[in-house]
Order: structure tokens, then C-alpha cells, then sequence
């Protein structure tokens, strides 16, 4: 995490006159930090840059991507007490929300992988200013980050194609976008999906289609004979109760802005040596 980064969630959570952390006496105290249910691992090191940044010692043997059992250590602390009671909300804000995420990740990422080789992605429906590390703790739960930003690939979406029309749409982003850029189409329809591919599209993404129609457009496709290197994906609606169903249609990625908009929280806390804390 960037020194910026830090000083601005500490600066927003610490405020211009912290009585509450100071009330105690700042000596050397030990502490844990633990969660209360089982839960994938995501945000070790973002955890570990504001304890670095505070001075306080952390040891962990937990790495981003660890499946953990309710009652688990997840760091263990040493340091001053203020600092240690300045760190904990933020710490552990961060690390339940990005373990919930990582821990959604990998229920679906587990139920396609019984199914099919495709990928499960996130989009770009994120928290501002969180976004990286989001992504982060979807790729910690086994899933694709999708674009982190805009330039990462150029996406034609259903506003373009209504402005533009499929065919220039793709013309124009194939006169303005790097070589290293794929283009991908979001379409509605069938129709769509057979033009985008003819127009020579990198990826069409099949968008709120149920999976019955995901099917019938996998198998127009195939019909088709569309070029091999042409990545389908399916996005809108989707979610742990149906993902299955999406897995079977045969697609290769699966996007789901609810990996993280739907996220719950883990239960993650921090315990004191000789008392409990309660901020």
C-alpha cells in the first residue's frame, strides 16, 4: 500500500483530536487479531503496511489465499498501545471486507471448477478508492480481476452501440486502440453476438441472458465456426445460486459485479493480551 494511501484512511479514521486511543496508558502491549468464522485470507499486506507505518510489530504465518478456520490467529502484535488501538478499526474494516470478498470468490470459483474450466471475473462495480485492493482479494479467492481500470482493454457497451452501431463501434476502437488492447462487445442478442464475432471482436460478452439463451447463443456461435482465439463471456445477474447453470452453457469467463458488491462481511476481531478491545 502506497505511504499516501495509508496516511489518508488514517488521517479520515483518526481525525484533528483522537482522545479515545489516548486515554490508555502508550506502553508496550501485546495483541491478536482473529477471526470468528472460517473465511478465505485477503488483505495480509495491507494489514502488514499499517502496522509497519505505526511501528508495530506483526507476525503471521496467514498468506492471501489461505482457506482459515473460525478462532484462527491471523496476526499476532507487539507494540505501542496507542498505536495498536489507531490501527484496529482500519485494519479490521479491511480485512473483513476483503475476506468476505475472497471468501464469496471461492465458493463460486469452486462451484464452476465441478463444472467447467471457466473463469469466474469481477467488473468494475467497486468501491472508489478500494478498487485495487477489491480486486485483489478476488484474485486471492482464485478469480480474474477482470479490468482494473479503462485502458486495461477498450469495452464496447450497450451506450456505445446505441450511439455508434456495432460495426463502427468496432472500427473506431480499432483505429484508436493499442495492438496490446483487446476489444470486447457486450451485446443482448444472438444477432449481436454473430455480428460481433464476424466484425472480429477479441470478447463478447453475453449480458443479462438468462442461461437458457446463453446456450442457445453457445451453440449459434458454434454453428458459426467463429475463430477459436474469440473469448465468450457472460455477465449480469448472476450470483452464487445460479452460477451453475451459467457454468454449463459452455462460455469461458463468467463476470459477476457481486463478488464484491455482495460481499458479507467477515467477523474479524482484535483481543488484547490482558483485556478486550471495543473501538
Amino acid at each position: 500500500m502506497l505511504i499516501t494511501d495509508i496516511e489518508y484512511f488514517l488521517a479520515e479514521d483518526l481525525g484533528y483530536n483522537d482522545v479515545s486511543c489516548t486515554l490508555v496508558p502508550d506502553r508496550e502491549v501485546e495483541a491478536i487479531i482473529f477471526t470468528k468464522e472460517d473465511c478465505v485470507m485477503a488483505g495480509v499486506d495491507v494489514a502488514r503496511s499499517f502496522f509497519d507505518y505505526l511501528g508495530i510489530s506483526a507476525v503471521s504465518s496467514c498468506a492471501d489465499g489461505d482457506r482459515i478456520a473460525g478462532g484462527s490467529t491471523i496476526f499476532s502484535l507487539s507494540g505501542s498501545s496507542v498505536s495498536i488501538l489507531r490501527a484496529e478499526r482500519i485494519v479490521l474494516n479491511f480485512l473483513g471486507h476483503l475476506c468476505g470478498i475472497a471468501t464469496l470468490t471461492r465458493r463460486c470459483v469452486d462451484s464452476v471448477a465441478r463444472i467447467s474450466n471457466a473463469r469466474v471475473a469481477c467488473t468494475r462495480k467497486t468501491t472508489p478508492g478500494l478498487r485495487k485492493y477489491e480486486k485483489l482479494a478476488v484474485i486471492a479467492g482464485g478469480g480474474d480481476p477482470h479490468r482494473f481500470n479503462l485502458s486495461d482493454a477498450v469495452m464496447i457497451k450497450d451506450n456505445h452501440v446505441k450511439m455508434m452501431g456495432i460495426e463502427a463501434a468496432i472500427m473506431s476502437a480499432r483505429k484508436n486502440a493499442s495492438f496490446t488492447q483487446k476489444i470486447e462487445v457486450e451485446v443482448e442478442s444472438g444477432d449481436d453476438a454473430l455480428q460481433a464475432a464476424a466484425l472480429g471482436a477479441d470478447i463478447i460478452m453475453l449480458d443479462n441472458m438468462d442461461p437458457h439463451q446463453v446456450a442457445d447463443t453457445m451453440a449459434s456461435l458454434k454453428r458459426a465456426v467463429i475463430p477459436g482465439h474469440i473469448i465468450i463471456e457472460v455477465s449480469g445477474g448472476i450470483g452464487p445460486d445460479n452460477i451453475e447453470a451459467y457454468a454449463r452453457t459452455g462460455v469461458h469467463v463468467i463476470s459477476m459485479g457481486s463478488l464484491i458488491h455482495q460481499a458479507r462481511w467477515i467477523d474479524i476481531s482484535l483481543e488484547f493480551s490482558n483485556q478486550k478491545s471495543k473501538i
